[in-house]
């Protein structure tokens, strides 16, 4: 499999260049002592610019080969390289999108870093809540008949923001969604963050970018041997002016990007084109079933399955709950005892990741962890979901970015709070998804929900002062 900017870099370290430029460790000349055996392989790689090695604002060469690669291997008009995660990615595409006071039509269930580009743009929010899945008990998709409703209500939408699959893994199939978004000139972006693998087979879910969408963005990082902050950006809109992507990409992505990164990007589609080419998805799929059924062996755990119709369930997702009544923080926290460190918990559930790799997953201390199964310390309260919990499938937000702008912001008591705007995101981590975002009213519930969500051992981003009780308002009236 050909890697044109990993081999341009191997070409370049084999000629013992001596370094006059940046970065400060020379090539790895220059670095601690302690540290040099650790560092020393990847340094000859950390690069700047140089003749041969390309630029990723201005690709000419090797960068320029290896994303050519990249979208021809999904089927895409341009592939962009991140080096700033997926994050600038969603960020890049709603603002090439969206405009100040434009309406945008945003899965309720978005990674933050959507409703930031939103909030950039100053572009006015429409939130479409997601069906919950009952299993789960966390939101899943947007039905169709929601979108319908959506896009008649607001014809004038410059773009429909969604998320497939959620963290979890369950996908659907969106190309009806996007057609009947295309047929009434709307742009269709997604973030398929976790889906960067589903081109390996059709035993995966379909991907956005075969289902039709203008732009989809991919962690390689999340699912792909890439190195983390590693991401794909794939264009392929005749919707969407290419030009202004590419420019709020150059200003956006750091102007000293990462070569150990963008290497591994194009490692990691080499990586994925071969398991394509030799047709290893069935390999794959069996090492992930026999782990099931190291998992189905312990009486106390079990495997959760979504029962919806619509949905596919990405296979490297594995999610597990325990039998016996264990929040999924506390389950996480006792296998952290046994050094198997997992995606994050919920309130009921705990996340695997699995690799796409061919190589057996074995549980070390399985036969500990039957034997020594803890017991709760206090049985589940099941949180109602933010999806659940709205009144409206189709919900505006009250007072525009822009105008929550001029208003008064001020760090109040929980109590305070209830009636005015968030003027700061609630923010569980991972997966990052604001459970009360900006601008939205705060209401008794999501405050008792937010207390609980602390008192169970949920990790939210944010200042100190939401441990302390209290949280940032826009007032009303002011």
């Amino acid at each position: 499999m050909e890697t044109p900017l990993f081999t341009a870099l191997m070409q370049h370290s084999k000629r013992n260049p001596m370094s006059f430029h940046v970065p400060g460790h020379k090539n790895g000349t220059v670095f601690m002592g302690k540290a040099e055996q650790v560092y020393k392989g990847i340094l000859p790689f950390d690069v700047t610019e140089l003749t041969g090695l390309d630029d990723l604002h201005h690709p000419k060469e090797a960068i320029a080969h290896a994303q050519e690669l990249t979208a021809s291997l999904y089927g895409v008009e341009n592939t962009y390289f991140l080096v700033n995660g997926t994050t600038v990615g969603n960020l890049a595409m709603v603002l090439a999108c969206c405009r100040e006071n434009d309406i945008v039509l945003v899965q309720r269930n978005s990674h933050k870093s959507i409703l930031n580009g939103i909030q950039l743009a100053g572009a006015n929010p429409v939130f479409l809540s997601p069906k919950v899945d009952e299993v789960y008990q966390v939101p899943s998709y947007i039905e169709m008949e929601t979108i319908k409703e959506a896009i008649a209500c607001y014809p004038t939408a410059k773009a429909l923001v969604l998320t497939n699959p959620n963290y979890y893994g369950l996908a659907i199939d969106l190309t009806e969604i996007i057609r009947y978004a295309h047929e009434r000139s709307i742009p269709v972006l997604v973030d398929e963050a976790h889906g960067s693998h589903f081109i390996t087979g059709d035993q995966f879910p379909l991907s956005a970018v075969h289902a039709g969408a203008d732009i989809v963005v991919h962690s390689a990082h999340k699912t792909l041997p890439a190195m983390t902050m590693g991401s794909y950006l794939h264009f392929n809109s005749k919707m969407v002016d290419k030009d202004k992507l590419v420019y709020y990409l150059s200003i956006l992505q750091s102007s000293s990007p990462s070569y150990p990164i963008m290497a591994s990007l194009d490692l990691a589609r080499a990586y994925l084109e071969k398991i394509k080419k030799e047709d290893r998805q069935h390999d794959i799929l069996q090492v992930i079933a026999d782990f099931h059924e190291e998992i189905n062996s312990i009486n106390n755990i079990k495997i959760v399955t979504s029962k919806d119709q619509l949905v596919q369930t990405d296979p490297l997702k594995l999610t597990i709950r325990a039998a016996n009544g264990l929040t999924g923080f506390e389950l996480q926290d006792f296998l952290e005892t046994k050094q198997i460190y997992t995606e994050l918990a919920d309130p009921a559930n705990v996340l695997f990741i699995l690799p796409l790799a061919y190589d057996k997953l074995i549980i070390k201390e399985l036969d500990t962890i039957k034997r020594r199964f803890p017991t709760p310390s206090h049985p589940i309260k099941q949180l109602v979901h933010m999806s659940n919990r709205q009144s409206k499938r189709i919900q505006p937000i009250e007072k525009s970015y822009s105008d929550l702008k001029t208003c008064k912001k001020r760090v109040v008591a929980f109590g305070e709070a209830i009636g005015h705007y968030a003027a700061e995101a609630i923010i569980p981590y991972p997966p990052g998804i604001p459970f009360i975002m900006i601008g939205e009213t705060i209401t008794n519930d999501l405050i008792e929900q937010v207390k609980e969500l602390i008192e169970i051992g949920a990790t939210i981003q944010g200042d100190d002062h939401i441990q302390q009780g209290k949280i940032a308002v826009y007032m009303k009236g002011s």
